[in-house]
């Protein structure tokens, strides 16, 4: 797994907002973010509490390994770039 993973469920209003933003980050910036579906399995929802510890609850739930900086639901695009690149 990368130092950037997007946890998310799939149904969640919030999660399918910011689809659109994370395939730009992606293309922009040419950064990848790893995707973890956590309303419908058990094991991703067991490391989703272990990362969150608390902070968010609930997703979309972003996390950069590299820098241990999260965000927590949806964001703008500027935010969430500065998030992604560790500024």
């Amino acid at each position: 797994m990368g130092d950037l993973i997007e946890f998310y469920g799939t149904e969640c209003h919030f999660c399918v907002q910011m689809a659109p933003l994370v395939e730009r980050l992606e293309k922009e910036e040419g950064v990848k973010l790893d995707k973890v579906e956590v309303w419908h399995n058990q094991a991703n929802a067991r490391m989703f509490m272990e990362i969150d510890k608390g902070r968010c609850g609930g997703v979309p739930f972003f996390y950069n390994k590299k820098t241990g900086k999260f965000i927590c639901g949806a964001t703008d695009y500027d935010n969430f770039k500065k998030w992604a690149l560790g500024k």
